[in-house]
């Protein structure tokens, strides 16, 4: 099996691919059994196009998971996104929520790595992360709470972006959206900047150089709010309770170090 756009290898159980030493994946073999989506989306995901890859069956398999999600999240608010299509698509566009911001900030990540660096993996990465945040919000999407023009543009977007990695797959979730024309010739989503930029930030909390958890802050928090919110963690405070705190090191946006004895 070979990669598109690479000079990295497919390596599979610690030796590159070869007929010699009978290490070789079929490709027919994996689209019967998971389907071309999942196959492809696999390569693009496992490495970068000029690294080595390390094909691993349970990689394509956990691919193959993923994009059943994907079509199950779709579906079921297929309908929802449909009954909003009433709306002209940029009178629709969410201006505000997680979601709509995740899906902003991964258009922008994803558009990026097309332009220049063609690193399918972080894009991939990037889709995922917009699925997580997608679903984070199922009882407000189950209960209503989100208008259906919203809806419509999230799932328009998700599956626009997915095209290019999983096209059979997207092809019939664009036809469940009550989209008309191939999904493949339809015009690449357009980011908004301001959409895009975070409203919170993920700080990962250290004692003494080790990783303990992270914390959630305002985007503009400064030093003391990040510091208190470090502070007032469940696991912080269990690791540190009876021993003292003799220095806190907070990099502001990037991460908090506790120095404890």
């Amino acid at each position: 099996m070979h990669r598109l756009f690479t000079q990295g290898m497919v390596i599979k159980d610690g030796a590159k691919m070869s007929k010699s030493k009978g290490n070789v994946v079929s490709p027919d073999e994996m689209v019967a059994r998971f389907g071309a989506d999942s196959a492809r989306m696999y390569a693009l995901f496992a490495a970068p196009p000029d690294r080595d890859l390390d094909w691993q069956e349970d990689g394509v398999a956990g691919v193959s998971r993923f994009l059943a999600r994907v079509w199950r999240l779709v579906t079921k608010y297929a309908p929802v996104a449909r009954s909003g299509a009433t709306n002209l698509i940029h009178n629709a566009r969410p201006r505000s929520g997680r979601p709509a911001a995740q899906a902003a900030s991964d258009h922008r990540k994803i558009t990026l790595d097309f332009e220049g660096r063609w690193h399918f993996n972080t894009c991939v990465a990037a889709i995922m992360e917009l699925v997580n945040e997608i679903q984070a919000t199922n009882a407000q999407l189950a209960a209503g709470e989100i208008p259906a023009p919203v809806v419509r543009e999230l799932l328009r977007t998700l599956v626009l972006l997915l095209a290019p990695f999983a096209p059979y797959l997207a092809a019939e979730l664009w036809e469940e959206l009550g989209e008309k024309g191939a999904v493949l010739r339809a015009p690449w989503p357009v980011s908004d900047p301001e959409l895009a930029r975070e409203n919170e930030l993920e700080i990962p909390v250290q004692i003494n150089g080790k990783l303990v958890t992270v914390v959630r802050v305002a985007a503009d928090a400064d030093a003391k709010a990040i510091e208190a919110a470090a502070l007032a963690g469940e696991k912080v405070q269990s690791r540190t309770a009876g021993k003292t705190v003799v220095k806190i090191i907070v990099v502001p946006g990037k991460l908090v170090n506790l120095v404890v004895k």
